[in-house]
């Protein structure tokens, strides 16, 4: 087990809260044996990483504990706060990351977060105090959700823990499916009603019944009184520091790759980095499908094929490289989609990719148990073709929701073509989106003296890294920790994210292109194929019987008059669907109107969710 999970305030009935959070754990450990430990002192109970019978990380002072932690995720480089923390008199007994926030807690007492760098998230109970702090690290690659009962708080690193642990009800509401129904990330909101999350860079703090939440780091405006030389380094820099820490030692880890400009960067500071340590051959890997490079049909988003690409970069590194070809099967497998909307405790209109990663990542567990990408490239520096469209750019919006309904098959949303009409406007998800960009905006940090065209492309950064990444991140981490593999991602590293983001978007896009600033800096290491590359997202299956399977799914939906998303969707729209003739079965927007309708039945039956609309 990777996640934590615990209850603060037993109450009378504590033997039900202890069975609870016993579910709570085992809900996030499926199809295994128990993988975790929990520890009590009568008013908080927490579960944490480690086998039945495992002690926590407690700080013990005059034989007392005072203070325990249940930790999940990883701190990068940790050696410059234990040299601080040892100079300071701090003796951990281990020397590992949960002992580590401990004594930062000791001498730093709530504001420890800021001394930390990594992946994370933890709960850790003050005896004396009697107080919690639940944190969670700067970007939220790792999760953390949690849900107030009265004087009581129950938490968990995923949804589902605390479903299982019966704290909450299954149960969504208007603002639940707002949230389903768009792109838009709200901090703090999860899909579930009564269930929120820590916020990334945040703290929430339960003491005395009173429950507080503080940001401990977010993005700040500054001046940027570098050249363009002087800044190209500085990324190179920042960007090989942030591979170097997050690169383990052993076992050899493995790199993403996609055949494009960010994985490459990061696969090839990865690469130069093993071979001066001496290390093996870095592992890569890239997913694909069968027949795609011979069979590919460019669309709307996807130019290139990756295979090639991601070959040409494999010889030019040296790694061990390693194609996961899958085919129309695996991705149709109904085990396969439902561990992965399980994974995620939501549906989302990207099945389809969402599955392909999934497998892609159970392939690299059997060579890793650590894995790189590039995720987080494209928002930091200007990769989405949205950020390049004058009109776009302009919008009063979500810069990538105005993209979405420029497309005819996704006009109402990505997803959402065969709803109920009656039920969106119900719903008023343009209300909500304009609501959602109004408090967005707000919380974007101003730069005095700052021109309006930098001003807006700063704005759209901040969007990026705050509604629109964080979703991505929780895809990631959750598909990848649910096969049990470690994901990392270099370009969260907040020493390049703060850098980055007060970059001008001039020296961003200095030669017109998209990721201009990154390109300068890495181009040098890769093969100019693939550093000249444009952008292309991950790849879908272009196979003509996959179309065909999901309209006999969706078939099969609209006979069985017990379906729970039969009352949301538009009868005609969907009936017009699973009839539809598609050339190819290439048109991936159709599609995802398909996917989304039938991730939403599933889970509904599956998590029985009483919507309350």
């Amino acid at each position: 087990m990777t996640c934590i999970a615990g209850w603060v305030g037993l109450g009378p009935d504590s033997d039900r809260r202890t069975a609870g959070v016993a579910a709570m754990a085992a809900a996030m450990t499926p199809g295994g044996p128990p993988a975790h430990g929990t520890w009590t002192d009568g008013n908080a109970l927490l579960a944490f990483p480690g086998p039945p019978g495992a002690r926590p990380a407690a700080l013990v002072e005059d034989g007392e504990v005072t203070a325990v932690i249940a930790f999940a995720g990883t701190l990068y480089g940790p050696e410059g706060v234990r040299r601080v923390l040892d100079a300071r008199g701090h003796r951990p007994r281990s020397g590992g990351d949960p002992e580590t926030v401990l004594h930062a807690y000791r001498e730093w007492g709530a504001d420890c977060p800021v001394r930390l760098d990594g992946a994370f998230a933890f709960a850790l109970w003050d005896v004396r105090r009697r107080r919690l702090l639940l944190a969670r690290d700067r970007l939220g690659v790792r999760p953390l959700h949690y849900a107030r009962l009265g004087d009581e708080l129950a938490f968990a690193s995923e949804p589902k823990a605390l479903l299982a642990g019966e704290a909450v009800d299954p149960a969504a509401d208007a603002d639940s499916l707002r949230e389903l129904f768009t792109q838009i990330k709200t901090p703090g909101r999860s899909v579930f009603r009564g269930v929120d999350e820590v916020r990334p860079g945040h703290v929430v703090e339960l003491a005395d019944g009173w429950l507080t939440e503080r940001a401990y780091w977010r993005l700040q405006s500054r001046p940027h009184p570098d050249d363009r030389d002087t800044t190209v380094a500085t990324v190179r820099l920042l960007l090989s520091d942030a591979v170097n820490r997050m690169l383990p030692e052993e076992p050899t880890p493995c790199v993403l790759l996609s055949g494009g400009l960010d994985s490459g960067a990061v696969a090839a500071l990865a690469a130069r980095t093993s071979a001066e340590r001496g290390a093996k051959p870095l592992l890569t890997a890239t997913g694909t499908f069968l027949g795609h490079a011979e069979n590919f049909r460019p669309d709307h988003v996807r130019a290139t094929a990756d295979a090639p690409y991601a070959a040409e970069l494999a010889r030019h590194l040296g790694s061990e490289h390693v194609d996961v070809v899958l085919g129309t099967a695996d991705l149709a497998d109904p085990a396969g989609r439902l561990a992965v909307l399980r994974a995620q405790d939501r549906p989302t209109p990207f099945a389809e990719m969402d599955v392909a990663a999934h497998l892609l990542f159970a392939a690299v567990r059997e060579r890793a148990g650590v894995v790189l990408s590039g995720e987080a490239a494209d928002e930091l520096f200007g990769g989405f073709p949205w950020m390049h469209d004058p009109e776009l750019v302009r919008t009063g919006h979500f810069p990538w929701v105005a993209y979405e309904r420029s497309h005819e098959q996704s006009r109402d949303g990505l997803g959402l073509g065969l709803f109920d009409r009656g039920l969106l406007r119900g719903l008023d998800l343009a209300g909500f989106g304009a609501d959602s960009y109004r408090q967005a905006i707000g919380e974007v940090p101003r730069l005095d003296g700052e021109n309006a065209a930098e001003r807006r492309m700063r704005e759209l950064c901040h969007l990026h890294l705050t509604r629109w990444l964080p979703r991505l991140l929780d895809r990631d981490d959750r598909l990848s920790r649910a096969v049990g593999l470690d994901a990392r991602m270099p370009f969260c590293d907040h020493r390049l994210v703060e850098y980055a983001f007060n970059v001008p978007w001039r020296m961003k896009s200095f030669d017109g292109r998209e990721k201009s600033l990154l390109r300068a800096a890495v181009a040098p290491l890769l093969p100019r194929s693939v550093a000249q590359r444009r952008k292309s997202p991950f790849p879908v299956n272009q196979d003509p019987a996959y179309a065909r399977m999901l309209q006999r799914e969706l078939a099969a939906v609209l006979r069985d008059p017990a379906a729970p998303v039969a009352p949301l969707l538009d009868g005609a729209a969907a009936r017009a669907a699973a009839g539809a003739e598609w050339p190819g079965g290439s048109d991936w927007l159709a599609r995802t109107n398909i996917e989304f309708a039938l991730q939403l039945n599933t889970w509904l039956a599956e998590y029985r969710v009483q919507l309350a609309v």
